[in-house]
């Protein structure tokens, strides 16, 4: 905005000067050139004036944040987007009313994408095996303690491994059944505890716990047993959350902007008992306050589920994607450092740990979305968690030649068709895999080609959809300073200057550069746009998990 502004003032004096000396020329040194002059000196300092404005407001707004100031109403001064951001922000929703704050992120890109699931759940595909990989948990000891063998028969709920670094984290099983596999990877570091379901389920039963005349250790220890602590999350680094740590406040984004996303306003309808439940047990699990992240960039309401909810805090975000990711909204809400520790949970997380205690067992059900141009049918299906994806994905395939992903485009992890759905994942995107070549490279137009850039041809058509593929229409090259990744990441950050100080192990840099605010798929857009192909994921774990080791 600010360079925009400078743009436009060093323009308009440029103009006034020729258009003066015009005047002056054509009318003989009469008055009008020194109206048209002062006319224009007049605009610019307008703007001036409102650049003026804009940089206090900012100012203002961050020192606000850095004190905790705008924890409230979660705005300062003239406005969380400045008073020219006032000036030119989208309308407010219909259904929202006029004094409800709402953050407008003016950064980000929206990929549309074809094979979006249709809003139905199919209830008639059935996954019959399951799988719990400790891989997907971040920050535990990579040889767990296992609790069974081969061979053993489980119910859902069961005890299954224990982390060596911490016994009371402990993993169940999410299906009852016969346990059939325990996969190991380097080292004999366990990668999948394999269960092929029972027909009919059973569960293991767990005793009532009363929220209101229990205390916060109480519940903390309940969840270890029942095996819910997975579900948190801690912000830095993104690991499972350390129970002997009070968080100062807990995240929900109640909407996802990624690539093909479940749309969660349908995965809540019906089950809205569960999800408040769940918000009342983290009320009590955090000294802060459990905020909820919802859209106000929807043409409708988000679910009542969300909007209706009691004991929270909301925050209405409007904006392309990174949006719907929690990161982001932490960041426009009360940003985090390494010695502000904050956890986050997924919607279907919250339902898992409300359902432990409406139906007094370890439910682990799950709401899948499979995505992608290469099925016959996009759709949405019940499963549980863990769930394999070739019972998934069985006879709905279109095409052979294609990549698996648990999770979406940007973000997820690539599968093989007999692996399974990651533990905090609850989409499945299959997309062609791009070893092709094409002829003439960049030279062609191309017109299946999403990019920020609007040299493409389909930049003509903003609605156009894309078939996805893998090809990345390009090798790894310098790392050059573009002004992309600032263009798609709407936080108040520098990420290309953080990926290089990464690179070269400058630790104080990065934490100055703010990179305990960040986990993989807040930077996903910025691999996306990157000219020079880095993989610019795989660079911030590895700063990540260096700052970890020294923090």
């Amino acid at each position: 905005m600010k360079q925009t502004v400078s743009k436009g003032i060093l323009l308009i004096l440029a103009m006034g000067a020729y258009t003066t000396s015009w005047a002056q020329a054509e009318s003989g040194g009469n008055g009008f050139g020194s109206v048209l002059t002062y006319s224009l000196i007049a605009i610019a300092v307008l703007i001036f004036f409102f650049l003026i404005i804009q940089v206090s407001n900012n100012l203002l707004a961050i020192e606000a944040k850095q004190l905790g100031i705008d924890e409230e109403n979660g705005e300062v001064g003239a406005g969380n987007d400045g008073f020219l951001g006032r000036l030119f922000k989208p309308k407010k929703p219909a259904f929202l009313d006029e004094d409800t704050p709402v953050t407008y992120l003016r950064r980000g890109h929206d990929i549309a994408l074809e094979g979006e699931a249709e809003l139905k759940l199919d209830e008639s595909v059935q996954a019959m095996t399951f799988a719990v990989q400790p891989t997907n948990f971040l920050g535990i000891a990579p040889i767990p303690k296992m609790l069974v063998d081969e061979g053993a028969e489980v119910k859902a709920g069961d005890h299954l491994f224990f982390d060596k670094n911490r016994p009371e984290m402990k993993w169940v099983a999410p299906v009852s059944g016969e346990v059939i596999g325990i996969e190991r990877g380097a080292k004999r570091a366990i990668t999948a505890v394999t269960i092929l379901a029972d027909k009919e389920q059973q569960y293991r039963e767990l005793a009532a716990f009363d929220l209101d005349n229990s205390n916060r250790d109480q519940l903390v220890e309940y969840l270890l047993d029942a095996g819910a602590w997975t579900l948190f999350r801690q912000r830095p680094f993104n690991v499972v959350a350390d129970y002997n740590e009070v968080p100062r406040d807990i995240y929900i984004s109640t909407f996802d902007t990624a690539p093909l996303a479940p749309n969660l306003d349908f995965i809540v309808e019906g089950q809205e008992a569960a999800f408040q439940k769940g918000l009342d047990v983290l009320a009590k699990l955090t000294s802060g306050s459990v905020y909820l992240g919802l859209n106000a960039g929807g043409e409708s309401a988000p679910a009542k589920a969300f909007t209706e909810a009691k004991g929270v805090k909301q925050r209405w975000f409007h904006g392309k994607h990174p949006a719907g990711n929690v990161g982001v909204q932490i960041h426009h809400t009360k940003p985090i450092s390494l010695s502000a520790k904050v956890w986050t949970l997924g919607v279907q997380e919250v339902l898992t740990l409300g359902k432990i205690f409406t139906e007094q067992r370890y439910n682990a059900e799950r709401i899948v979305a499979l995505t992608g141009a290469e099925l016959k049918k996009p759709l949405y299906v019940k499963t549980k968690v863990g769930a394999k994806i070739e019972d998934l994905l069985k006879d709905n395939l279109a095409n052979d030649h294609v990549r698996f992903i648990s999770g979406d485009v940007l973000s997820g992890k690539r599968k093989e068709l007999d692996g399974f759905l990651d533990f905090y994942d609850d989409q499945i995107t299959v997309v062609e895999e791009g070893d092709d070549y094409a002829l003439f490279g960049w030279l062609l137009p191309s017109f299946n080609t999403p990019s920020i850039s609007t040299t493409f041809p389909s930049a003509l058509v903003p609605d156009m959809k894309f078939k996805a593929e893998t090809n990345t229409h390009g090798e790894r090259r310098a790392f050059v300073v573009t002004g992309n990744y600032e263009s798609v990441l709407p936080m108040d950050l520098y990420p290309q200057e953080l990926m290089k100080s990464i690179l070269i192990g400058d630790f104080e840099k990065m934490e100055g550069l703010g990179l305990p605010e960040l986990v993989e798929e807040d930077v996903a857009l910025c691999e996306f746009v990157c000219v020079s192909k880095q993989p610019v994921q795989q660079i911030l774990r590895q700063g990540l998990d260096t700052m970890r080791e020294q923090a």
